[in-house]
């Protein structure tokens, strides 16, 4: 497929990594992670939706969503918490810190930070494993979920990739990760930015490659021979005036067939997904150009701009001009009325 779909889409929602630390922690430990939109403020201001990762870069750990059954992770293990839920790293399964102790420290000016865990600060009867000392690096990534961000809604609550012969790759650079955020050398938050990046990507890639063959979502209509190519020409092209006809001629499918697959594999109709992404397009035009509306408009395929409002209003909820208002960068260019 020539169209790199879910690298447009990564660049579309602004997919960006902020805020490095480290979790060291030997015999029994446990540190708990509030929700991501209530620490979104600090790590990622002005930043719609927020996920926190964390990469097991020596010894074991377990890591769960608060009241939820764990896992198990190795060095090399990444885990991510795609719709930001409160979640607990600990030496053991069960464990929980102290009330109280949840969340980041009260002040994170300095980057990167360390938090150091000991016996004294959780319960000491868990496992007996869990005198083993071990690393974790981590960190969060923001993106955009709105208008439209197709691949957050089909990531799960908990995203754990195991590291595999040919991927350690992974364990290396975090590795290299934490030496380049002690040294603070000029530059060095823009490296572990892409850094975390970077690693959220390969997760998402090998999440796709372990997805059974009987998979529905987005993700799994990427790798589907018909939906995927439907995919990938609309992305290639949003702003042409598609019909399922063309599309199915494109894919090889007859119209029913491919609107029926699409539907089965996607959760929405070719052309319903196609206003979405049009939309998803504008808000960046809007947001970071100084575009007219009426140019917006004829740029993702309206040659009408009150349709385009019209369609823009029902999925954003408030006029391109209003959300442009709200949401343009306070140093861009002067907008064109």
């Amino acid at each position: 497929m020539s169209h790199d779909i879910l690298s447009d889409v990564l660049r579309t929602v602004r997919l960006r990594g902020a805020l490095f630390y480290h979790v060291n922690g030997s015999r029994s430990w446990a540190a708990e992670a509030l929700p991501a939109r209530e620490v979104a403020n600090i790590v990622l201001p002005g930043c719609e939706h927020v996920m926190e990762y964390h990469v097991v870069t020596r010894g074991f750990c377990w890591g769960a969503i608060v009241g939820e059954a764990p896992v198990r992770l190795g060095s090399g293990d990444i885990l991510v918490f795609p719709q930001g839920d409160a979640h607990v790293i600990s030496s053991a399964p069960g464990i929980r810190p102290p009330a109280g102790a949840a969340g980041l420290p009260g002040s994170i000016d300095q980057l990167p930070f360390t938090m150091n865990f000991d016996a004294t600060e959780a319960r000491q009867d868990a496992h007996p494993e869990d005198r083993c000392e071990t690393e974790v690096v981590c960190g969060f990534l923001g993106c955009d979920i709105r208008p439209f961000n197709p691949l957050v809604a089909v990531l799960p609550r908990l995203l754990h990739v195991k590291e595999t012969a040919n991927e350690g790759w992974i364990n290396h650079f975090m590795h290299h990760a934490v030496a380049e955020s002690k040294r603070k050398r000029p530059g060095g938050e823009a490296m572990l930015e892409r850094m975390s990046e970077m690693m959220f990507v390969d997760a998402v890639r090998r999440y796709v490659d372990s997805l059974p063959e009987d998979s529905r979502g987005w993700l799994a209509g990427l790798r589907d021979r018909f939906v995927g190519r439907a995919l990938a020409v609309m992305h290639d092209a949003p702003a042409h005036e598609w019909t399922v006809e063309e599309l199915g001629e494109r894919v090889g499918l007859s119209r029913s067939a491919l609107h029926e697959r699409f539907v089965d594999m996607i959760g929405l109709p070719p052309m319903q997904y196609l206003v979405k992404w049009r939309m998803q397009l504008a808000a960046g035009l809007l947001r970071n150009t100084s575009s007219t509306v009426a140019a917006v408009a004829q740029d993702v395929g309206y040659a009408s701009e009150a349709a385009f409002i019209r369609a823009f209003k029902r999925l954003v909820g408030k006029p391109p001009a209003a959300w442009r208002r709200e949401n343009a960068p306070s140093a861009g260019a002067t907008i064109k009325r």
